[in-house]
């Protein structure tokens, strides 16, 4: 029995349209994963929806960081929607998801994948390419491929190799097991784990420490962290320094320097 078959079923919920969500809150731009009846597993269409949704957010000025989640409490993404391989498994299925999980990749703002209950396969997949992940203390994870039969592309297995080692990565896909929140930690898989009872207030402190700090600070920082990984020819250190200096330039700057001197907290306008 695979680690999906396991998944308890969700209830139906006749006449809902899978798609992806967008809300903005108090600085933070959330994108839903709203697919219940499949306890959000991804469809073609949401993979499709996703580009367009988080260019959305990019151009907001009241976005400071981005949170992705499922629908509910029952699971952040239980992975790609096995109910289309049969129809839509193709390279433009490929396609599609690809530029999805690069545009998540490559968001310009801090980006939170906010974990409950299950992140399994694709869940995993499009968590990785957050900035940060956190996850509630029942939240389960797993990669599943070896019991669908499925191959990875190099650049998933690359994303999961970065953040939790060679030696975990390969236990990850060989035993194609559940991995508890604990587990998920100690790895590095997570950032954080949070309490089950008050959720929700919780990942909402969590997301309002990142959103209350300096926007060009923390866009500055992305680029260099990711130019670290890249194989030198590609870093764009001539743009890592401009970011930098725009820090220097901006109000937010003046800022931070008064705010700290006159002992308040700073009000950053992300100029």
């Amino acid at each position: 029995m695979s680690n999906l078959e396991k998944i308890p079923p969700q209830a139906e919920t006749d006449g809902y349209t899978p798609h992806i969500r967008t809300e903005v809150r108090e600085g933070v731009g959330w994108m839903i994963f709203a697919n219940p009846k499949r306890r959000n597993a991804v469809t073609y269409t949401m993979w499709r929806q996703i580009p367009a949704a988080l260019a959305d957010l990019a151009g907001d000025p009241d976005v400071r960081v981005v949170a992705l989640r499922g629908e509910g409490a029952a699971s952040f993404i239980s992975g790609a929607d096995i109910s289309e391989f049969a129809t839509r498994r193709s390279t433009e299925y490929d396609r599609v998801g690809t530029e999805a999980n690069l545009a998540i990749v490559n968001f310009p703002k801090p980006t939170v994948a906010v974990a409950q209950t299950w992140c399994v396969g694709g869940g995993v997949a499009t968590a990785l390419g957050c900035d940060l992940r956190i996850a509630a203390q029942n939240t389960r994870f797993a990669v599943p491929a070896a019991r669908l039969g499925l191959g990875y592309r190099y650049s998933g297995i690359k994303a999961l190799t970065e953040v939790v080692g060679p030696a975990n990565a390969r236990e990850i896909f060989f035993t194609a097991r559940q991995y508890t929140a604990e587990e998920a930690l100690s790895m590095g898989l997570i950032n954080r784990i949070l309490p089950v009872e008050g959720f929700d207030a919780a990942a909402d402190e969590y997301l309002a420490q990142i959103a209350s700090n300096a926007p060009l600070t923390m866009q500055a920082a992305k680029q260099a962290i990711r130019a670290v990984g890249q194989d030198p020819d590609q870093r764009d250190l001539s743009a890592i320094d401009a970011a930098i200096q725009a820090c220097f330039d901006s109000d937010d700057y003046a800022e931070g320097r008064a705010a700290f001197a006159e002992k308040r907290p700073p009000v950053f306008k992300g100029r």
